[in-house]
């Protein structure tokens, strides 16, 4: 039996189905992060399975706040508003409509409740900064919650961080990784047992301590949206000539990354940062069609940066999403030095002079529903 099928199992037995005619409404609220990966998922197969382990960090400020007011309805089916930004997003609606139709089995009060939902970013949308990341993850932690309020089911925080990932990977196979404090490991590798394509598991428990204060300055060289979808660019992995060497390159980095990330290895975790955030878009550039994400301006702010690590020896670093904007990585000691930098000599490079001063987070979090 896979993981999938003893999960659905699992919880149809637990999960509440609501009986014809009860009256419940109420409402729920969360927060989840975006996550910036370090080494990098790209291909996937399946049911959103990946082609390669990845590892991330969980971010604090760049977030999704999602709200779901809901009450019962005597018909069944799934049934939502959808609201982004305060509009409605007809788009998004329909996308969310599909992710829940496919997660019935798990939560079949879905059937039985209008839902009224409302989403908002810290961030632009689109722009190679993980909103489907951020989104799915508090969509899903919202429908936890409401399973908590309607019935009597509860599970261990482990139990219900494992759920979480799990079903926020249906929705956006990155959205695994933000529901872990600090950082987390997506995918199956050797180097770590308990590690699976279907769930992320957390890394707060290896991490150094250099890096559970670490900053990523995300520099916005541009917050229009994507020419191509990050779900497109997975599928033109299929026919990408470097496929095969990527996923090997990928396993291994993945076993060095998580070496330098409990040791405090800086010079090392520079190193493979780096070479991640240019195979994935030399990836872009070698699929058929190719595309090119990059701008400019991006790269003028790469060679900037290496120009100042060398210059100073601050162990600065950078990576990049699937987009154009860039992520200045740092240990917090550097703070003053680098914010420095950013402002006298990369924010010319910048939509507006925009970026989003980050770190490194404590993961999703209920929050207040405005009345």
């Amino acid at each position: 039996m896979t993981v999938e099928e003893s999960l659905f199992q699992f919880y149809q037995k637990n999960a509440l189905e609501l009986q014809s005619g009860k009256s419940l409404e109420g409402s729920v609220a969360w927060q989840s992060p975006s996550n910036i990966a370090i080494v990098k998922y790209w291909g996937k197969h399946g049911n959103q399975l990946p082609n390669n382990p990845s590892v991330s960090f969980t971010l604090s400020h760049a977030r999704s706040e999602t709200s779901i007011r809901y009450h019962y309805k005597p018909t069944r089916g799934v049934s939502l508003d959808f609201f982004f930004e305060g509009m409605p997003n007809a788009a998004f609606g329909q996308k969310i409509l599909t992710f829940m139709q496919s997660i019935l089995p798990v939560f079949p009060f879905l059937n039985h409740l209008h839902l009224s939902i409302e989403s908002k970013n810290t961030f632009p949308h689109s722009s190679g900064i993980a909103s489907s990341a951020s989104s799915m993850s508090a969509l899903v932690m919202c429908l936890m919650e409401i399973e908590k309020q309607i019935s009597n089911f509860s599970t261990d925080t482990a139990m219900f961080l494992r759920k979480a990932s799990y079903f926020s990977r249906l929705g956006s196979g990155s959205a695994a990784r933000s529901v872990f404090p600090y950082a987390g490991l997506w995918g199956k590798t050797d180097e770590v047992p308990e590690s699976s394509d279907e769930f992320a598991i957390p890394l707060a428990q290896i991490l150094h301590p250099v890096f559970k204060t670490f900053r990523d300055s995300i520099l916005i060289i541009s917050s229009g949206t994507k020419p191509v979808s990050s779900r497109a660019g997975h599928a033109l992995m299929e026919g990408n000539p470097f496929a095969a060497a990527r996923y090997e390159q990928a396993n291994k980095n993945t076993g060095d990354l998580l070496n330098a990330l409990k040791t405090g290895d800086l010079e090392a975790f520079i190193d493979i940062a780096e070479a991640e955030a240019l195979q994935l878009h030399a990836l872009m550039m070698t699929s058929k069609p190719s595309f090119i994400l990059m701008q400019p301006e991006s790269l003028a702010a790469i060679s900037a940066l290496r120009s100042f690590r060398n210059e100073t020896g601050i162990p600065v670093s950078f990576t990049l999403d699937a987009g154009p904007n860039l992520h200045v990585l740092y240990p917090e000691n550097y703070s003053n030095e680098v914010t420095d930098f950013i402002r006298n000599e990369l924010l010319h490079y910048c939509q507006n002079q925009s970026w989003i001063d980050d770190c490194v987070g404590s993961g999703p979090s209920p929050i207040a529903l405005n009345s």
